[in-house]
């Protein structure tokens, strides 16, 4: 008999291919169905799948490539903060202010309940209770000590919810035949130089959080100097769909391959309870929609779209194709995603201390 411990590599290789194939299929499926975060969500599932059927730490995602894929997020992010929209969020800072805080309040202060009674571990509630930046709070959730598992299952999940609400009510309000992701185009052409200075400068941000132990860093600094390199006109943003599919796989089978059959029975447990507080904090956010157009003047589809908590990339989808205030929608949406990015880490810890229960960085 062969011994194949000695050859790993081999041994996965395997599993490592049919990884691959299953997270391709879950993506054709998701983007088909017209679903979310696709590129995300197939291979996090596939990754479950696999993880739940040969067992977990049967493989593992590399370490630097995944911090390379989560500083590649980053910059995605930093590439979305446009002059135009921070000059819309300034125009109207207080208006903008008021609601943006009022859906984090709001979303802190159910994920303070569900932290409370222990719906999930932790200060898991807390991180998967916040209302945007869903890849950013899964990754520095693990750097923060929750458990990126169970956020990651409260963030994809509010994403679905609120992706699917935010179009039927779109259809409803507007007679708009639109919402639909458009195609995954993996190949376009590509500014090869401003590609070679986005991937040099995404892994100098990766080492930077790793070397100086950022909490979080991964995310927070190639955001900061992506914007602000943005902002001066010195870099100009390139990446490609095909490596950020790549980063995106890389993310999602980092948070799957380490589920197990406990896991996912208590996600199954907490599914009544984590749903019905998705629903009630797209209730409390459609109220402060209603607020904004009776108070602002804002007319009621585009205060929807713009309070709607989380699901940014697939509320911009859904306000392109509406007859809505686009620039509007966007600004708030960013803003708000910009606010819980840096005071996510604190208000979590607050809630931990308040709760009674232990946080520290990684």
């Amino acid at each position: 008999m062969k011994d194949t411990s000695r050859h790993p590599l081999k041994t996965s290789l395997p599993r490592w291919a049919l990884l691959l194939g299953l997270s391709t299929l879950l993506v054709v499926g998701l983007e088909l169905l017209g679903l979310p975060a696709s590129l995300l969500i197939g291979p996090m599932v596939a990754a479950i799948v696999l993880a739940v059927s040969i067992g977990q730490g049967t493989l593992r995602v590399p370490r630097w490539p995944l911090l390379f894929g989560q500083a590649l997020v980053g910059f995605m992010m930093a590439r979305a903060i446009t002059v135009d929209i921070l000059q819309t969020m300034a125009s109207d800072a207080p208006l903008f202010l008021s609601m943006i805080l009022s859906v984090i309040v709001a979303a802190g202060l159910l994920g303070w309940l569900l932290t409370r009674w222990q719906v999930l571990p932790g200060t898991t509630a807390v991180w998967g209770s916040s209302p945007g930046a869903a890849s950013a709070m899964v990754i520095m959730s693990e750097a923060y000590g929750a458990d990126a598992r169970l956020v990651a299952f409260m963030q994809y999940l509010r994403v679905v919810f609120v992706a699917v609400a935010a179009s039927v009510v779109s259809r409803l309000w507007v007679a708009a035949d639109g919402g639909e992701p458009p195609p995954i185009i993996l190949f376009a052409p590509v500014d090869c130089l401003a590609f070679a200075e986005t991937v040099t400068l995404t892994c100098l941000c990766a080492y930077s959080a790793i070397r100086f132990r950022i909490p979080g860093g991964t995310i927070i600094v190639p955001l900061v100097v992506g914007s602000l390199l943005q902002g001066f006109g010195l870099l100009k943003i390139e990446l490609p769909m095909w490596l950020l599919a790549i980063s995106y796989a890389l993310i999602g089978w980092s948070i799957g391959l380490r589920f197990t059959r406990g896991i996912i029975a208590h996600a199954a447990r907490a599914l009544p309870r984590v749903a019905g507080s998705i629903l009630l904090l797209m209730s409390l956010c459609g109220c402060m929609a209603y607020a904004l157009h009776v108070f602002a003047g804002v007319d009621p589809l585009t205060a929807y779209l713009a309070t709607s908590p989380g699901g940014a990339d697939s509320v911009a989808i859904i306000a392109a194709s509406s007859d809505v205030d686009v620039p509007f929608v966007m600004a708030m949406q960013t803003g708000r995603f910009l606010i819980i990015l840096f005071t996510g880490p604190m208000l979590a810890r607050f809630i931990a201390r308040r709760s009674g229960l232990a946080e520290n960085p990684a």
